[in-house]
């Protein structure tokens, strides 16, 4: 599924003003209320649009730490370990990796007993053979996609 010009403009919209409805992007546009909307539904249906929720701030919500969990897990007990991290609240993330570790867990935490609380809650899963935990200091480049929607915009070409 290719994204073109006009549809990079309207996910810039989208993220720029996530409030904003179908009309007025289309008024902002120049296009039709139902090309914008039929664009949504293909970008939608093709998995390039995943949700329409707000960004929450863990620390907002009294998790203010955060720390990267690489998780080695015993070989045939993959599938059961990554569901047993969805059960954890405090797990906002979770990947299958290469390297160090076979899972790379996102966690949050109240403060640094906290974290050692669910890192501990970690080890204690079956299947899980070893834990390494680097806590994040500063966020220095916020979760984004403005800059590659401007990218696959500007290489599918004017429209």
């Amino acid at each position: 599924m290719a994204v073109d010009a006009l549809d990079a403009k309207i996910l810039r919209l989208l993220l720029e003003q996530p409030r904003t409805s179908v009309r007025e992007y289309a008024r902002l546009l120049g296009v039709a209320r139902g090309t914008v909307q039929a664009r949504l539904d293909r970008l939608e249906r093709d998995g390039v649009i995943t949700a329409y929720s707000p960004l929450l701030s863990p620390a907002g919500l009294g998790h203010p730490v955060l720390a990267f969990v690489h998780i080695e897990v015993t070989q045939g007990h993959l599938e059961e370990v990554a569901d047993a991290l969805a059960e954890v609240p405090q797990i906002i993330e979770a990947f299958s990796t290469t390297g160090g570790g076979d899972l790379l867990a996102r966690v949050v935490a109240r403060d640094a007993a906290h974290l050692e609380d669910v890192i501990q809650q970690l080890i204690s899963l079956p299947g899980v053979v070893r834990t390494r935990t680097e806590v994040a200091l500063r966020e220095r480049v916020p979760h984004r996609m403005l800059p590659l929607v401007e990218v696959v915009g500007t290489a599918a070409g004017p429209r």
